[in-house]
């Protein structure tokens, strides 16, 4: 998996969100995203066609606290919110550095990846998190049905 290190402005999203916690965030953004995903031909001002999954984990989140609660959102980028589908909310990812993480593979992957990052690569990097929103990228046709997905997965960093 490789990684790049980006430091991004503000992102203006426009989605819809959940709260969730570690254990129901699988089935709680699959069912987000069923209501999501077949309305977001109604966002105006969109830019670009990649869909967001963020994680807006609160100041004092403990990851090792399955039962922890944290907003999840589905939305995608926007240029201006001055047309809000009903039902849906924006969103600023935070400017910041981030590191990017390269995913391609199958679903059931997801965690060996997820625990290289904050396991092996983040304790050796020189950087720790920092608390802004981390986030997934994926292309608009993305489905965790297909045998092989790819999605980028960014995590906030800053230097230590």
């Amino acid at each position: 998996m490789t990684c790049r290190i980006e430091h991004i402005e503000n992102r203006l999203v426009v989605g819809m969100k959940t709260t969730t916690t570690i254990i129901n965030i699988g089935e709680d953004t699959k069912r987000l995203a069923k209501i999501f995903m077949p309305r977001r031909a109604e966002i105006k001002n969109r830019h670009g066609l990649h869909v967001f999954s963020i994680q807006d984990y609160a100041a004092n989140f403990n990851p090792s606290k399955v039962s922890a609660e944290f907003d999840k959102w589905v939305a995608v980028e926007v240029e201006t919110t001055t047309h809000l589908p009903e039902g849906m909310e924006s969103f600023t990812i935070a400017s910041g550095t981030y590191a990017v993480f390269d995913f391609k593979g199958t679903v059931s992957d997801i965690p060996k990846s997820r625990a290289y990052i904050f396991g092996e690569w983040l304790p050796q990097s020189g950087y720790q998190l920092d608390q802004r929103a981390h986030f997934e990228i994926m292309a608009e046709d993305y489905s965790k049905r297909l045998p092989q997905i790819e999605e980028e997965l960014w995590v906030p960093i800053i230097k230590v």
